[in-house]
């Protein structure tokens, strides 16, 4: 993965306090801060390619949104395994620098569907987070391109 310059730029995932926070049912995935991400991806994979997006709930903290995305394109090989990307953004959402933001895409490795299902509910578990991420068809970000 590339060196961020800025090491505060992406923070872990943590569990919210009590009713902070945007929960990750209704809208998933959706707003600002996703749409520009979802640029970002598209940018590196076709819409027609993506099998399956998984969104974390999104913290917000000090004027900032930072979200992270799991995204599975369709491969090559012949035993059927997903190429897996991380998605991840920081967007400025106060302040005079409203709107601006970080968005990062890297191809992680690939992963049997079945096991890719597992290890997400693996990062809930170890993570401490109370939600597991929400399980997105690419229409969700791209319908109607």
């Amino acid at each position: 993965m590339a060196a961020i310059s800025d090491p505060g730029a992406f923070q872990p995932l943590a569990p919210l306090p009590p009713g902070g926070g945007a929960g990750a049912g209704a809208g998933a995935g959706q707003g600002p801060g996703w749409a520009k991400l979802a640029a970002a991806v598209e940018a590196q994979v076709p819409p027609a390619e993506i099998a399956t997006i998984y969104v974390f709930r999104p913290i917000k903290r000090d004027g900032k949104e930072w979200g992270t995305a799991v995204v599975t394109r369709k491969s090559d090989t012949a035993d059927g395994r997903l190429r897996v990307y991380t998605a991840k953004y920081m967007l400025v959402v106060r302040g005079k620098e409203r709107g601006q933001g970080k968005f990062e895409v890297v191809e992680v490795g690939l992963s049997p569907a079945a096991v890719l299902a597992q290890v997400m509910q693996a990062i809930v578990d170890r993570g401490g987070d109370t939600e597991p991420p929400v399980e997105l068809a690419p229409t969700a970000w791209y319908e109607g391109r």
